[in-house]
């Protein structure tokens, strides 16, 4: 789950850690009175969506009076602001947050994340701020650090040392980028975040150290024991179709292919939509109904793929272990006919009850597309949508 920058920076307000004071605001009322809550003549103007790129689609302003915030206040509100991360459609900008400016000195980057490959946190360090870090690590390998800690209670001073040593900070710059890193560390830890990522972490002219930008990512899995996190989700920020599918605990994401899939794992999911490639099509979504998915859970997995008008067909492809093959084609007929099904289907059902799933299809007096194997299916709904 993704949060708003105003969001995670109060987050690390709360554990300590040097952040600009700002306010967020929902209309252009509320300035006025959220501003008297700021010392500053200059403010920096951003919209908040859940997508990096900002400044650069005209996302982020900075402002030297309070009638010129208005003004830009006035633009953004409602604008539909596309960055690399949003994708050519774009999000609408129903939130704002203004800043007290900053004077700055120089520019760094920091984020603390998850390493799964490795089992440990892992730090990343650079004196590259500001900048795309996939970019510098392509183009400028050597100014980026990565320090791998061990997951415990808390971090230790010599790790902390190694994670700041390339910013060559003063002594009590030194003092502040400890008190941050242990603020970083004890978010991911007590808050179940996999990333956090300060990007500008910025001194300024007077020798402070502040988190300009802020974003933070948080495990699904552990959401349901962060009900503080839980009530920062932003539903305008999120896929309709991703939202109705976790009604139905229902892993699916939105892909921009032809071919919609209905598989029961996660593996066998990505096999399925590779195979899809291979024959010359794309897959319109990842949906993993999971291992023990009942009839009326099939049925909205069923609702939820055609509810893409990019959809050509549909290939469910299914290996009964817990999951029951007899259960997934009740489902599969009861959404059919409930959604009038007119594009191709193709099931391939292996496991557990799969030649009485195969009977119960047969004698639905639907059109399916029956497949001995992985391979027959995807070359079945590849030429049924020709």
């Amino acid at each position: 789950m993704n949060i708003h920058e105003h969001q995670a920076k109060k987050i690390l307000k709360n554990f300590g850690a040097p952040v600009s004071k700002g306010v967020v605001v929902f209309s252009l009322d509320e300035i006025d009175k959220k501003i008297k809550e700021l010392n500053s003549k200059n403010f920096v103007l951003k919209a908040q969506i859940h997508a990096g790129g900002r400044g650069k689609g005209g996302g982020v302003k900075l402002v030297k009076s309070v009638d010129e915030l208005k003004e830009q206040a006035k633009i953004m509100f409602g604008m539909n602001l596309i960055t690399h991360q949003t994708g050519p459609e774009g999000k609408e900008v129903k939130r704002l947050y203004v800043e007290e400016a900053s004077d700055i000195s120089k520019e760094f980057y920091l984020s603390c994340l998850v390493d799964r490959a490795s089992s440990k946190i892992a730090f990343i360090s650079s004196t590259e701020g500001g900048m795309d870090i996939e970019k510098v690590a392509s183009e400028n390998p050597e100014k980026i650090i990565t320090t791998k800690v061990d997951l415990k209670s808390e971090i230790d001073i010599d790790e902390i040392e190694r994670v700041i040593k390339i910013f060559n900070f003063n002594s009590e710059q030194k003092i502040t980028a400890q008190k941050l890193i242990k603020a970083l560390y004890k978010i991911l830890i007590q808050k179940d975040a996999t990333l956090i990522e300060i990007n500008p972490l910025i001194i300024t002219k007077d020798q402070r150290i502040i988190c300009l930008d802020a974003k933070m990512n948080f495990d699904d899995n552990a959401i349901f024991r962060q009900a503080d996190i839980l009530n920062l989700r932003d539903l305008n920020e999120e896929d309709p179709a991703e939202i109705e599918a976790s009604k139905y605990d229902l892993a699916y994401i939105k892909l921009n292919g032809s071919i919609g899939c209905m598989v029961n794992g996660a593996g066998l999911a990505m096999a399925t939509m590779d195979i899809i490639k291979l024959y010359g099509e794309e897959p319109a979504n990842f949906l993993d109904v999971g291992g023990g998915a009942s009839k009326e859970k099939v049925s909205a997995a069923f609702k939820l793929i055609l509810s893409d008008k990019n959809v050509k067909g549909i290939l469910i492809n299914i290996f009964g272990g817990i999951m029951r093959c007899d259960v997934i084609a009740e489902g599969v007929i009861e959404a059919a006919k409930e959604t009038n099904l007119k594009v191709p289907l193709v099931v391939r059902l292996a496991g557990t009850n799969f030649q009485e799933g195969k009977d119960i299809l047969d004698k639905s007096g639907l059109k399916i597309l029956s497949a001995s194997d992985l391979n027959d299916a995807a070359k079945k709904i590849v030429e049924a949508i020709k």
